[in-house]
């Protein structure tokens, strides 16, 4: 790639304005500082792979006052509502509640296959109406922040309630903002924006919890780097006053991509005229209801 990208550099007659340096960044060595950081460094749930890291690295070479592009990033978290998801997860481990399976009782594995599966983050999308509440923020200026402040991230949590159901777990995406001298722009790997290939994320609770209207859930989320160049996930969430509480460890290196390319489904209660009444109109529309033939 190197080589490539210095042969390109000369057909453009461009080799004495750009030079290759191929290496890693937390080896080569470069003839001065730098006045801005290009990089492409998120992924998954913005920390997953541990890319920003070594950004965080390159500022050894940066100007002061220089710039980083992109220059902060915002992971956003929400409590979420999916039971679809929550049994297609759940269903994966049937195949070890057979007791005699060729006359093998398979049962004894039934507990750790359900706990393997939900420790599995899933990297899809979804409609934001399962959102049980605004999503809580957690920023990082890159111009700020150390590497070494990215090896835990302890994310307090606090939510009021805006809608009752089954809290599922929590749901995650990241916006990055790339400041510049004269405006700002932001890409969002939100559900209200265009797909992008990050998704969203959502780590699943093995023991959901029933909410209401009105109540504050509160808990923590927190990522442990680890040497698998990702993160071990906690969640932990409890209803406040309450001694209703639930929490899970999610492997962030080994996701389940559900993603279909299927248009999202809203969640069910978001009708605003009877869907069964809808359908017949739809009918009559037709003519099919009155025999009509065209």
């Amino acid at each position: 790639m190197a080589h490539y990208a210095q042969k390109l550099v000369q057909s453009n007659n461009l080799q004495d304005n750009i030079t290759v340096i191929p290496g890693k960044i937390e080896e080569i060595e470069l003839p001065e500082k730098v006045d801005v950081i290009i990089s492409e460094p998120m992924g998954y749930m913005l920390y997953n792979e541990r890319m920003l890291e070594t950004y965080l690295h390159a500022k050894k070479w940066l100007i002061q006052d220089g710039k980083m592009f992109p220059s902060r990033g915002d992971l956003h978290i929400a409590p979420f509502t999916d039971d679809a998801l929550f049994m297609e997860q759940f269903s994966k481990a049937n195949f070890w509640f057979q007791t005699c399976f060729h006359g093998v009782n398979l049962s004894a594995i039934q507990n750790c296959a359900v706990k393997e599966y939900f420790r599995q983050p899933i990297v899809d999308t979804f409609d934001i109406r399962i959102c049980l509440s605004k999503s809580v923020r957690h920023v990082v200026d890159f111009l700020e922040a150390n590497e070494t402040d990215l090896h835990t991230i302890d994310i307090p949590l606090e939510f009021h309630l805006l809608e009752s159901g089954t809290c599922h777990g929590l749901a995650f995406w990241f916006d990055v903002a790339f400041q510049g001298s004269q405006q700002t722009i932001w890409l969002s790997t939100g559900p209200t924006e265009p797909l992008t290939h990050w998704y969203q994320v959502r780590c699943l609770l093995e023991q959901p919890l029933i909410v209401k209207q009105g109540q504050v859930l509160t808990g923590r989320v927190l990522l442990v780097a680890n040497k698998r160049q990702s993160y071990d996930v906690t969640i932990d969430l409890q209803l406040e006053g309450t001694s209703h509480r639930s929490s899970n460890t999610l492997d962030l290196k080994n996701p389940y991509f559900r993603y279909t390319g299927a248009p999202v489904q809203p969640p069910p209660g978001v009708s605003n005229i009877s869907p069964s009444e809808n359908y017949w109109n739809q009918l009559d529309a037709q003519g099919v209801r009155n025999g009509k033939v065209d």
